[in-house]
């Protein structure tokens, strides 16, 4: 079957846009400072021969999806170099359908053949005491710039560079169609309905059957959310912790300041994971702020680090039996266990017995989600760096099943930010967005903020998507005054 609006890809490009922060943002055991932003325009053919451009962006957080202990730089530059290879792989993927059945099709038989050669020669060279191959990205530098041998690049990363490309389809397909992308997600364009992608979980009276997943979308999207503010392990409380060294830039630097400037109501804390003494120090001291300032939501966020259920357990129990209001504020708990589900299948009933449990790292796509739902998970944290496509599928998985949803940040700045707020407000969350880029670059995305004010400043705690409209993702790209450098790949 297929449709006269089926697409395929023409042609990419690709830019890297450096962008460094006014404050460092800590991820788990390593420090952010500075970001590359991808950013990507990829071309679209229907069957008759009209074509239409789309973009999307995503900033490549290696921290996030490439944890490690060796040095960041070689990490940085072979995502980079797997972000081109992404590039001209979309070119020669001669494919045609929606973008929703080109994405999960280009997951399935180009992305993961191209992660599996990228970490191949890695794994044959910690075999041997000389390794004779390296990725591409590494024969122009000196072997010892590259990640050690047997060191992979995680799926996490490789979802990370193909969600711009994805972003861009999804973009394109509605500038193609004169509409919003999010009004192509259903039967009038897909050729292949939700069970072609999805499988119940055996314990569910669910067929996906016939749907799309436009059954599972918000119909009349709220144009402004909720913004939850983050608060990173290094970000200051109060002035006693000011050293002289902050930035002098005119944005808020103590976290009493952002909540007033921003009037925010919700509040993410970063933990450890490693440190129970600390974070519940961290979780009670900004708690007892939040109380002062009407702040009337937390979440917990400990960062993949903890390997044992009992000890988020001690430190909510703790914090129920000793400060039942603050308690009773945490709204939910965000990812405390490690990535990979099948490595680490821990059981975490005990954990949403007393607060929501929201998968985020873990949720790579909807079967990750099912695997949550089986340990225990009650809740999925979304992500757009995931790729669109897999956003909108796990969303309706996950919503299918009874599963709450959230949309948590990736510090999207400039485009990044659209599509971001957009999957919030499409999908329907337990509470708003968390959105930060605002704390750590501000100034990066000023040029899209004169089109779009409302998404770059918080504003009465919210952000406002009211300036969104068009067809696409509604970037309104025409009227944004951003100059850009040459591309890094035309293909």
């Amino acid at each position: 079957m297929s449709k006269p609006t089926d697409i395929r890809v023409t042609a990419t490009t690709l830019w890297f846009l450096p962008v460094q922060t006014r404050i460092p943002l800590k991820f788990g055991p390593e420090t952010l400072t500075s970001v590359t932003c991808a950013r990507a325009c990829v071309r679209v053919e229907d069957r008759q021969g009209r074509s239409a451009e789309g973009w999307g962006e995503t900033p490549l957080s290696v921290q996030w999806v490439w944890p490690s202990q060796q040095a960041y730089e070689p990490r940085h530059k072979l995502l980079k170099a797997f972000c081109m290879d992404l590039a001209k792989a979309w070119t020669t993927f001669d494919q045609r359908g929606h973008p929703l059945e080109l994405g999960w099709d280009f997951q399935r038989e180009r992305l993961r053949p191209l992660l599996a050669d990228q970490n191949r020669p890695r794994a044959a060279a910690a075999q041997s005491e000389r390794p004779t191959a390296f990725p591409p990205a590494c024969q122009a530098t000196p072997k010892e710039s590259c990640p050690p041998a047997g060191e992979p690049m995680p799926w996490l990363a490789a979802l990370l560079a193909c969600s711009v490309f994805d972003q861009a389809i999804h973009d394109a397909y509605g500038q193609l169609l004169s509409r919003p992308t999010y009004d192509t997600y259903n039967a009038a364009f897909l050729n292949r309905d939700l069970a072609d992608f999805l499988q119940p979980a055996t314990d569910a009276r669910i067929s996906f059957r016939g749907q799309f997943p436009d059954a599972y979308l918000v119909p009349h999207p709220p144009t402004r959310l909720r913004a939850w503010h983050l608060v990173g392990g290094l970000d200051l409380l109060d002035a006693s912790e000011q050293t002289g060294a902050e930035p002098q830039d005119g944005y808020p630097v103590l976290l009493p300041d952002w909540i007033r400037t921003d009037a925010l109501k919700c509040l993410k804390v970063k933990l450890r994971g490693s440190d129970n003494a600390w974070d519940y120090a961290r979780l009670l001291a900004v708690g007892r702020l939040a109380l002062a300032h009407d702040v009337e939501w937390l979440s917990a966020d400990f960062n993949c680090t903890v390997r044992d259920p009992a000890y988020v357990n001690e430190i909510l129990d703790r914090l129920r039996d000793e400060h039942p209001r603050l308690y009773g504020m945490i709204l939910y708990v965000e990812q405390p266990f490690p990535y990979e589900l099948d490595l680490h299948p821990i059981d975490v009933r005990s954990v949403t017995a007393r607060k929501p449990l929201f998968l985020d790292e873990s949720a790579h796509d909807w079967e990750h989600v099912r695997r949550g739902r089986e340990l225990g998970w009650s809740g999925v944290a979304l992500k757009t760096c995931k790729t669109q496509t897999g956003a909108i599928l796990s969303a309706c998985w996950a919503k299918a099943h009874g599963l709450t949803l959230m949309v948590q940040d990736l510090t999207n700045p400039m485009l990044a930010q659209i599509p971001h707020v957009q999957l919030a407000a499409r999908v329907g969350t337990i509470m708003g967005v968390e959105t930060n880029a605002m704390q750590f670059y501000p100034e990066a995305s000023s040029a899209e903020a004169v089109v779009h004010p409302g998404l770059y400043r918080r504003r009465e705690g919210h952000v406002d998507l009211g300036s969104i409209r068009g067809p696409g993702f509604g970037y309104r790209l025409a009227e944004i005054p951003r100059v850009l450098p040459a591309p890094v790949l035309v293909q």
